[in-house]
């Protein structure tokens, strides 16, 4: 069975969307192609949430299957939400209106052995607690959004820690080094 990972770009104050959701911040930053083909490899279906979607089918309304990756990558694609029957409707979109446990084994089992990727930073923390995250693969974006979504957004509970995958020492802090872009 494949992995529950959370993946997402982050602003570097710590955002996964800009105000009202927006992604336009992520334009023009790049993620090695590798790491980007490693991820549309390994992926089998997406779970994502309510808000997410309203915002993109805003931004792009009438375009069917709003798939992730630019369209690189074509699958399942879930949307949690309590009321399926005034989503906009999509082709490329299964919402589901149940728990949270459920909406997960629906999107493992639609991934058929790969991995079920979280694009929804509620759904993500609630996925946390309920200890259904096996991965969490973030890319730090050289931009400050100053607001918007937050990554992880949980106030009053217990630090999260994390053990680091392919570098060494899993306590060992990642250094970032940026200067303003003039």
């Amino acid at each position: 069975m494949g992995n529950v990972r959370w993946h997402l770009m982050m602003s570097l104050d710590g955002f996964a969307a800009g105000p009202g959701h927006s992604m336009d911040w992520m334009s023009g930053t790049k993620v090695s192609p590798a790491t980007h083909q490693d991820a549309i490899s390994t992926l089998g279906a997406v779970l994502g949430g309510r808000r997410g979607y309203d915002a993109l089918a805003q931004r792009f309304p009438g375009k069917a299957s709003r798939q992730p990756y630019g369209g690189e990558w074509t699958g399942p694609v879930f949307v949690l939400t309590h009321h399926p029957e005034d989503a906009i409707p999509d082709a490329g979109i299964t919402f589901l209106d149940c728990d949270l446990t459920e909406a997960v084994e629906i999107g493992l089992a639609a991934a058929k052995g790969k991995d079920l990727e979280i694009h929804s930073q509620d759904i993500a923390r609630q996925c946390l607690e309920l200890g259904l995250i096996d991965e969490f693969h973030v890319h730090l974006a050289p931009v400050m959004l100053g607001s918007g979504v937050r990554m992880f957004d949980s106030p009053g509970t217990a630090p999260v820690r994390w053990a680091r995958v392919h570098d060494g020492d899993p306590a060992l802090a990642v250094d970032l080094r940026y200067r303003p872009v003039r």
